[in-house]
């Protein structure tokens, strides 16, 4: 599987998941070692959270959701076992987008692409 196949099944699973309320398919795309970094201008740290974190009530809070992710870089590491991947995501919610600076980190899992980390800074 391509990186960019990686990600266009992780944003499926988001979209999904915003339609169903439903978080299964994206956390069955995460390492159980994931960590999450969410930041915006208004904090002075970000937010941090990890594979246990309530996505189910995240999906919840949107009506009309979804997300895109426009790839910049990827960078493979490790021997071919990660991939750095760098580009914007964006959020639209109600009609409203939310671009957002991103890096997400996947790793080989058994044979399968996992996100391991990700760094979230909103342009807002």
């Amino acid at each position: 599987m391509t990186i960019q196949e990686v990600l266009d099944t992780y944003f499926l699973a988001w979209n999904d998941g915003f339609r169903s309320n439903n978080g299964d398919k994206i956390r069955s795309l995460m390492s159980e070692r994931f960590k999450g970094y969410w930041a915006h201008s208004g904090l002075a740290e970000p937010d941090v959270y990890d594979y246990d974190y309530d996505l189910d009530g995240v999906l919840s809070q949107y009506k009309h959701a979804e997300k895109s992710f426009e790839m910049l870089t990827a960078t493979l590491r490790q021997d071919g076992e990660e991939y750095v991947v760098m580009g914007t995501e964006t959020n639209l919610v109600d009609g409203a987008s939310f671009p957002a600076k991103c890096m997400f980190i996947f790793t080989k899992e058994a044979g399968d692409w996992k996100l391991l980390r990700e760094y979230i800074e909103l342009e807002r």
